[in-house]
Formats: structure tokens, C-alpha cells, sequence
């Protein structure tokens, strides 16, 4: 019987030093069968040398799982989530945090499809992505046994992970044997780093802790124009080339980092309480969230915009503290889902030195009207006499308190 009942686990392996020193951990600790699950989620590494190592620490064949994830994980979670202009704490485009979900959930997929009992993450007891892992776990399989290594382990350094892959012949690179200098974490969306010379907010992060894009100031002095096109508030063309979604991501990425677009240096509240200093590069999505609030502004009627943008903080705070399966979070995506189904039409830009400049917007489905604006002759569209009443009744209750005031002194 193996340490805790558990027989077999699904752990996330990404084929670094952690996940295969917790690999090993798992079969010398738990004595259980593990069964490793690798995401494509266009972090930009190959995955074949995470199989490789997975069959060189002991693990069947069968029980290696590589799965190319990357237009399930834009058009099922970024998309849904730029659509309600989702943004946390007024910075954070919630890289990190929306691709937890899909990675929680095909783990329960292949623990129901292999017949594991338990489940595991390589996620530090510190941080965020604990909760977000865990929550999702139990919103699918309520039953299932999660393993958090960082919790349980007495492997609290660099230097003690390295001396238990040596103990365990686990490969180590050359380049991975000294302390690295920030941790990275990378998808289709973004790159977030952290930890160690970026821990000093007060400093300012050096270049080389840039991933996905180019300094502004060394972009280039020529703005890029691109036409970014919509159909119910999700992105679907280029320049008039119809795009997957993973595909569209990718070519704005590419995009936003040759004009330094997308770059945040930010100190965020974690869910577990403390503060975080990071940088983070989302150069398509930042490209994407102007080219989707400029379609929404000619499409969305005015109450609807309002509302959504009071829904959004909640909506954030929920994907940033891995509440993505909750009902709440379904219940308020049917109403941005709602909201989105005129939100079809074309969006002009200019990309230039960090900035996305919105320079025009057409859509079929447009709610502004230039006979209604304009300061010519308008045609008795719009009878200006009429603004007269409209604001003495929206004054009423402020000259009766004024009134007030002045009975009082």
C-alpha cells in the first residue's frame, strides 16, 4: 500500500528540475504510479525533451501525456475572458491565472481516463497558483486527492532540489545548476517574472528579464497599421486574413513585440495575502483589449458598457483567485456573452513604441450616428431645446438640497 492510500497520480510535468525532482519524489515517497501530463499552451519550448525525460525517470509509454493545447486554451478561456475586458487591479491581463483552469482540468480528464486517484502540482504553498489548481480539482472531481509537494517536502532550496536529483540520477542541464536569477512562466498569451533580482520593487528590472518583446525605445520609428476584425466580440481576422484563434494570438504577439507593446512592471495583491513585485509581457493581448473596448464603443449600448464594466473587477478578481468553475464566474459570463452579440465590425490601429492608438472603428451593427452628433444642421433629428428640461429635472434634487443649505446657515 502506497504512503496515504494513493496508487496512482497525474502530476503536471513540465520536464524542469522541480516537476521531474517531484516525479521522483512521488515513486520514492508515495510508491505511486505517475502518469505525467504535459500542456502545450505556446510557452514557446518544445515538449518532445519533457516525453524523453519522462520515459528516462521510469515512466510507461502509456502514461506520458503531451497534448497540444493551444486553440482550446484562446478560444475557450482567453477569448471568453477578453470579452468582458478583463483586467485585475486595473494592470494585470491575467496570463498566469486563465491558463490554470485548462491545465486542472485535462489532469481530471486523464485521471478519469487512466484511473488515478490522486492528482499533483508543482505550485509553492507562497503563491497563487496553488489555489487556482486546487479549486479547479475539486470543482470537476470533488473526491479527488491532490498532492501539493511544496507543502509537504523538506526541499525548500535550489540547492536541496539539486542534491536530490544527483542522489536520483534525474538530469540536471549545466545551465540549470547555478541559482537562476527570476523564474519564468510563459504561455500564448503572456510571460510573467519573478522572484529573486526582481524582489526590490524600488529597482528597476533589467532588460534581460524581457521576454516577448523589444524596449520601446528600440522599436521601430514607423507605426505599424493593422485592422483587427470582430464577429460577437471575439477576434477573428487580421488585415482581412480570417485567423484561428491561437493562430490570431500568435501573429499579434509577434506584432506587439516588434513595437515594445505589452510590457507591465507591477506589485499586485496575491489571493493568499501577501504583495508580489512581477513583469509581465502581453503584447497581443494588450493590442487586443484596445482593438475589443474600441468595437464595444460604437456597438455597445451605453447601459450595457456600464454594467459591464462594473461586472469586470469581480470577474477578474475571480480568474486571478481560480474561481473560473465556479457558478458564479458561468453566471456572469452569460451576461457578457449577452452583451456581445452585436459586437461584430472592424477596428483600425497604429502600433508604435509601446502604444496601440485606435485610429478607426466600423461595424454593420454601429450605434453611433452622425446625424445625431454633428454641429450642422441636423435636421430636427435632435431638438436641442429639449436638453433645457432634461436638465433642470436631473438638477431638481440638487437645487432643493442647495436650498436646504442656505434655509440652514
Amino acid at each position: 500500500m502506497s504512503k496515504g492510500g494513493v496508487k496512482k497520480v497525474v502530476l503536471a510535468y513540465s520536464g524542469g528540475l522541480d516537476t521531474s525532482v517531484i516525479l521522483k519524489w512521488l515513486q520514492t515517497e508515495y510508491g505511486a504510479e505517475v502518469v505525467t501530463f504535459t500542456a502545450d499552451l505556446g510557452q514557446g519550448e518544445e515538449l518532445g525533451p519533457a516525453r524523453k525525460k519522462a520515459e528516462l525517470l521510469g515512466i510507461k509509454p502509456q502514461n506520458i501525456f503531451v497534448e497540444d493545447v493551444r486553440e482550446e486554451f484562446v478560444r475557450d478561456y482567453v477569448f471568453p475572458m477578453f470579452r468582458a475586458n478583463a483586467v485585475y487591479e486595473g494592470v494585470y491581463l491575467l496570463g498566469t491565472s486563465i491558463a490554470r483552469p485548462l491545465i486542472a482540468k485535462k489532469q481530471i480528464e486523464i485521471a478519469e481516463k487512466v484511473g488515478a486517484d490522486a492528482v499533483c502540482h508543482g505550485a509553492t504553498g507562497k503563491g497563487n497558483d496553488q489555489v487556482r489548481f486546487e479549486l479547479g480539482y475539486y470543482a470537476l472531481k470533488p473526491d479527488i486527492r491532490v498532492i501539493a509537494p511544496w507543502r509537504e517536502w523538506s526541499l525548500t532550496s535550489r540547492t536541496k532540489l539539486i542534491e536530490f536529483a544527483e542522489a536520483h540520477q534525474i538530469p540536471i542541464p549545466r545551465d540549470k545548476r547555478g541559482e537562476a536569477p527570476f523564474s519564468v512562466d510563459a504561455n500564448l498569451l503572456h510571460s510573467s517574472s519573478e522572484g529573486k533580482v526582481l524582489e526590490d520593487p524600488a529597482l528597476e528590472a533589467e532588460e534581460m528579464v524581457y521576454q516577448r518583446t523589444i524596449s520601446p525605445m528600440d522599436a521601430p520609428d514607423a507605426p505599424t497599421v493593422i485592422e483587427v476584425g470582430f464577429e460577437k466580440g471575439d477576434a477573428v481576422s487580421i488585415d482581412g486574413a480570417a485567423l484561428s484563434p491561437a493562430t490570431l494570438l500568435a501573429k499579434l504577439n509577434e506584432l506587439g513585440k516588434a513595437n515594445g507593446i505589452g510590457r507591465i512592471d507591477l506589485v499586485e495583491n496575491r489571493f493568499v495575502g501577501m504583495k508580489s513585485r512581477g513583469v509581465y509581457e502581453t503584447p497581443g493581448g494588450t493590442i487586443l483589449l484596445a482593438a475589443h473596448r474600441a468595437m464595444e464603443s460604437i456597438t455597445l449600448d451605453r447601459g450595457a458598457a456600464h454594467l459591464k464594466d462594473e461586472l469586470m473587477p469581480r470577474y477578474a478578481e475571480l480568474i486571478y483567485n481560480g474561481f473560473w468553475f465556479a457558478p458564479e464566474r458561468e453566471m456572469l459570463q452569460a451576461a457578457i456573452d449577452k452583451s456581445q452579440e452585436f459586437v461584430s465590425g472592424t477596428v483600425r490601429l497604429k502600433l508604435y513604441k509601446g502604444n496601440v492608438i485606435v485610429i478607426g472603428r466600423a461595424s454593420p451593427c454601429s450605434l453611433y450616428s452622425e446625424s445625431l452628433v454633428t454641429f450642422e444642421d441636423d435636421k430636427g433629428a435632435y431638438d436641442q431645446k429639449d436638453a433645457q428640461g432634461f436638465i433642470k429635472l436631473n438638477a431638481l434634487r440638487l437645487r432643493t438640497l442647495a436650498m436646504r443649505k442656505r434655509k440652514l446657515k
